[in-house]
């Protein structure tokens, strides 16, 4: 395959999955705003998510001080602000234009018309239709086309650069919504039973993974921080857990492995092992914050190595 083609399916990918990941950031932010909190509060909150994704110059710049508005209006529809939704499935549309004849026509007109209909709204017709609404659009867009991706396309060595993308992009934030919500949440905790405050935020921070019937599923007990921490980061059998994108990035580095990239895979290999044979005892004693730091170094770095080995040099 040419280093081109896999550099455009690999982006279409992480820049689906940034956007679903982003909307699930949002969401679980709004659902926990509703919880009563003073103003300094739930502004931290947003602001947090501006500072997660590294845009405090340029929001600072735009809307000054953070808000529920603002933050969400830079966040979703902003054009200047490539980091937005409308930005992520705008790149992601153009990447898959690029590479058109690889894609199905499923895949294509999946992708082509989920960018048509954002791009006919506008952020006031987004909030006049329920923000939450939109962000389960959002998530439901890309896992449509992650269906007609899989069920579709010829499993060769494109299906092996689109899963890849998707899953680095997914574990980078997974780590970042835990990072940020985890120790929002932890100062208000109220031991192992936790009041209905802490049950409705843990539990808002759960469905904006995907995992509150997993975690109840699971453990069959109250909802804890440790074992939100567990299932996130160490459980293999959760689609959404750092252990498990690693595995699969692991594997698929195998199958496209080149003559350059022992490297690559040899660092992959690594971090897959210590989240493969970490406990969550362990990791919260070294500091979670630490932990996710340097995990999402490591994630950074790896997709630098991809980036040199396989895809066109940025």
């Amino acid at each position: 395959m040419l280093s081109r083609t896999a550099d455009h399916l690999y982006w279409m990918a992480r820049y689906i999955e940034r956007a679903e990941n982003l909307a699930r950031l949002l969401d679980v932010t709004y659902q926990m705003s509703l919880v009563p909190q003073s103003p300094e509060a739930a502004n931290q909150n947003w602001n947090a998510i501006i500072v997660l994704n590294s845009l405090e110059e340029p929001f600072a710049k735009a809307y000054g001080e953070p808000s529920a508005e603002n933050v969400l209006r830079f966040m979703v529809r902003d054009e200047s602000n490539f980091s937005s939704i409308y930005s992520c499935l705008r790149a992601a549309r153009e990447n898959a234009h690029a590479v058109r004849g690889t894609l199905t026509t499923e895949m294509w007109e999946t992708i082509n018309a989920a960018w048509i209909d954002l791009r006919a709204q506008s952020f006031e017709q987004i909030m006049a239709g329920g923000i939450t609404e939109f962000f389960e659009w959002v998530k439901l867009r890309s896992a449509l086309t992650r269906g007609v991706t899989f069920g579709t396309l010829l499993q060769d060595e494109a299906a092996h650069f689109i899963r890849m993308g998707g899953l680095l992009e997914r574990a980078d934030n997974t780590a970042r919504i835990l990072d940020v919500k985890y120790h929002f949440l932890q100062p208000n905790g109220e031991g192992e039973e936790g009041g209905v405050t802490d049950f409705y935020q843990w539990g808002a921070l759960l469905r904006s993974l995907s995992a509150f019937e997993v975690y109840r599923k699971v453990y069959r007990d109250v909802i804890t921080p440790a074992r939100v921490a567990e299932l996130l980061i160490l459980r293999m059998d959760m689609p959404r857990s750092l252990h498990h994108c690693l595995d699969k990035v692991n594997h698929l580095l195998g199958l496209v492995g080149n003559r350059q990239s022992s490297e690559t895979l040899r660092r992959a290999g690594l971090l897959h092992s210590r989240l493969h044979y970490a406990r969550i005892d362990d990791v919260l004693e070294a500091g979670l914050h630490e932990y996710l730091t340097e995990f999402m170094d490591d994630i950074y770095d790896l997709g630098n190595r991809i980036s040199q080995d396989f895809l066109v040099p940025a």
